[in-house]
């Protein structure tokens, strides 16, 4: 049963404060993290209602959160991608009865804009668990009690004045669905959420891509994660064909990156395409913002290796670093060195010399990353990279297959970073052993299964 609403308290209000958020079905341990890093980019806080029994925690696409204003609510869905849509709720329970109760409690210049004859009106009735047929959803309409739910405008269906929703949440997916649904819930549609721009800068659109090109939903939601907004200064050390650039972009900041991969930035390696024998002359990252109309958004792309990191200067030049290191599976991780002792390059040799490529082990590469942007799995907590400069904000999880899973780790410089703290990154766990990472995916998990299960899940890939 859900608690009982305070109908004097709520007569006494011109307002609503509770605001029901409709989740895509994927990327579930990345919501919380993403509502939070849009609220303090906006400056407000979204409070999840303890009233509400059906948590996304619960594998329920829904959530309950109190918003000061619309005015919020609009600035969330402005940004976020894992929210389909967002509701102002009028009522909710676990029977239609209890929803009808609560809907009587709503203030009446409230009711007067959504239920008066001036305003034209749809109901979408959306169900979680349990597919019904439009016959069924009428019905459920009909069913509405016309002394609760006295809508006297006429109906549109194709742009209405107000679009309110019915919402019933049978349980988990995957989970054999009850007769009766768990919970209602029925609210008037404030917004939809971004959902479109996964479509909008799909790969297969992409004029050019890799390998490894991280996908446009985790790449905008990374974006978010970062609070990327208007005039922000980002740089990707592992750039490759800058899919986290062309989201940063879109969101209004200036993009920069550097690759070790002198074949891939200048579109000179294999291409990635099917049946596509040859890269075409204009592939590039900044052809890629050009594509968007963000070409005025790219600054500079360098053929460098980012783990020397005195060729960048010590005051604060970027807003925000993202990055998808590479893990060594489908591409080589790869930095400048050697295995002699003796790498000095002789001056009579320079012109035109290229450098020798040694192995970049995981472990190497999150200390590197911690201390540029310092300067600038059984799992626990101690595998998480650590640095004094450095404070953790969200760790989220993508499940990637029952041994492997990958995090994307957001991290907030706090103080300022000094000479002294160049060597102070630390993996206070390395699950890695100096060894590619490559190495422990493919090893044979039947020959010590217990032991590989356990590397593997404590080998988290960290995208940022």
């Amino acid at each position: 049963m859900s608690a009982p609403i305070n109908k004097t308290c709520l007569s006494n209000s011109t307002k609503i404060n509770k605001y029901l958020l409709q989740f895509a079905n994927e990327h579930v341990d990345f919501r919380h993290a993403e509502i939070k890093a849009i609220s303090e980019l906006f400056g407000f806080t979204a409070k999840p209602l303890a009233e509400d029994e059906c948590s996304s925690s619960s594998g329920s696409p829904y959530l309950m959160v109190e918003l000061n204003s619309e005015k919020e609510a609009r600035n969330l869905m402005s940004r976020t991608v894992l929210i389909k849509s967002l509701y102002e709720v009028w009522g909710h329970g676990a029977t239609y009865k209890e929803v009808s109760e609560q809907v009587e409690t709503i203030p009446a210049e409230i009711k007067k804009s959504g239920f008066s004859a001036e305003k034209t009106f749809r109901i979408n009735v959306d169900t979680y668990n349990k597919k019904i047929t439009q016959e069924e959803k009428i019905k459920i309409i009909e069913s509405l009690p016309e002394d609760m739910f006295s809508f006297k405008g006429k109906v549109n269906l194709k742009n209405p004045d107000n679009t309110f929703g019915l919402l019933e949440y049978y349980g988990a997916n995957k989970t054999e669905p009850p007769d009766k649904p768990f919970k209602i819930y029925f609210g008037r549609l404030i917004a939809d959420g971004q959902r479109d721009l996964i479509q909008q800068f799909h790969l297969t659109k992409r004029h050019f891509i890799g390998n490894t090109s991280m996908d446009a939903g985790l790449s905008l939601i990374m974006s978010n994660l970062a609070q990327v907004k208007q005039n922000s200064v980002v740089f990707d050390p592992f750039v490759g064909t800058g899919s986290l650039l062309v989201a940063c972009a879109h969101h209004g900041g200036y993009v920069m990156g550097t690759d070790i991969d002198y074949l891939l930035l200048h579109a000179k390696a294999r291409p990635s395409r099917h049946n596509q024998k040859e890269r075409l002359a204009d592939e590039s990252i900044h052809r890629n913002l050009s594509q968007y109309g963000l070409g005025h958004h790219y600054l500079d792309i360098l053929v460098a290796d980012s783990s020397k990191h005195k060729m960048w200067r010590r005051q604060p030049m970027y807003d925000a670093i993202i990055t998808d290191p590479p893990y060594g599976i489908r591409e080589g991780a790869k930095r400048i060195g050697t295995e002699k002792d003796d790498c000095l390059v002789t001056d009579d040799v320079k012109n035109g010399h290229i450098p020798q490529r040694v192995e970049y082990q995981m472990a190497d590469i999150f200390k590197d990353l911690l201390n540029f942007a310092a300067s600038r799995e059984s799992y626990t907590e101690e595998n998480l990279p650590t640095h004094p400069c450095l404070r953790l904000d969200s760790n989220c999880e993508q499940t990637l297959s029952t041994r492997i899973s990958r995090r994307l780790i957001t991290m907030v410089k706090y103080k300022e970073f000094k000479d002294e703290d160049t060597g102070r990154a630390q993996i206070p766990v390395d699950h890695y052993d100096n060894k590619p990472f490559r190495d422990l995916y493919y090893k044979n998990p039947q020959s010590n299964t217990q032991s590989v299960e356990n590397k593997l899940k404590t080998t988290s890939l960290n995208d940022t």
